[in-house]
């Protein structure tokens, strides 16, 4: 039902300074395997076949990544070492891949708005690939479809987090219509201490209708200046219905060296130590 997924990798990566001066830190590998690779690979479990990209400067490698290497396949080819490709090219040979950039950094909404000529007038996905997420029923993706499928709305996934790191985070608030499902009724991105509505944090991975669109462009810019997708999603909730979902499974901020370092380690202990 839902074929397509966008993918905002236009940003900085500035907390991998100097790694990520020439390299985006989309590309930056958890073991042999680059983030934005697991998030597709998450996008392809939940059926989705078309990955809508929205790049800046300096992420050509982006692209490279996700197309064919002659030269390289044609050194490697009839060694031991063409199973190293075997998953990207599974991903080339079956995934659709379009581009287009972001000029200007102007906070997520933004960048989802960018991608509206890619999406079109459907509901697609949204993965954050700095949110690497380890979901059972075949992915975090794949649950959150099979929500859409019932309630045809928008979803978003949250979690719970400590309290005193809520801050950090979007925090929606809630209708409680399960132990793992909230109809939204507030959310507010990185509230001040002692005023978060709730310890339910937003995380990178959402399913929008694509009313969003003329929802963002109607969106004033918020925090910091930037035009926020959590402000849309609330006017989006207000007048109609959003969901939140507080999915099954694994994620690591792999925005921060923290996160990095225990999404590493996690992989290498989990998938490839077997």
């Amino acid at each position: 039902m839902i074929k397509k997924c966008l993918f905002p990798v236009a940003g900085y990566g500035t907390r991998f300074l100097p790694a990520t001066k020439s390299m985006p830190k989309e590309m930056l590998p958890i073991v042999n395997k680059p983030l934005v690779q697991y998030g597709v690979e998450e996008a392809v479990a939940a059926d989705m076949s078309d990955m809508a990209f929205i790049t800046g400067r300096g992420k050509r490698a982006i692209a490279d990544h996700f197309d064919i290497s002659y030269e390289l396949e044609n050194e490697i080819a009839g060694t031991s070492k063409e199973a190293y490709l075997k998953e990207i090219r599974h991903l080339v040979d079956n995934v659709d891949c379009t581009f287009t950039r972001q000029k200007k950094m102007m906070g997520l909404g933004h960048a989802v708005l960018c991608g509206e000529t890619l999406i079109g007038q459907e509901p697609f996905g949204v993965v954050l690939a700095d949110d690497l997420c380890f979901g059972d029923d075949g992915g975090v993706l794949a649950q959150m479809t099979k929500l859409y499928e019932q309630f045809r709305c928008s979803i978003i996934a949250v979690m719970e987090v400590p309290r005193e790191e809520a801050h950090k985070y979007g925090v929606i608030e809630g209708e409680a219509l399960r132990d793992d499902l909230f109809r939204v009724t507030s959310m507010v991105e990185k509230p001040a201490k002692g005023e978060e509505p709730s310890n339910l944090a937003v995380i990178g991975r959402y399913i929008l209708t694509p009313d969003i669109f003329s929802l963002i462009r109607d969106t004033k810019p918020g925090k910091n200046g930037e035009i926020q997708l959590t402000d849309a999603l609330l006017t989006q909730a207000q007048n109609g219905c959003v969901m939140a979902y507080k999915f099954k499974g694994k994620r690591f901020d792999c925005g921060s060296v923290e996160g990095f370092v225990e999404a590493t380690n996690y992989c290498f202990e989990n998938l490839y130590g077997k």
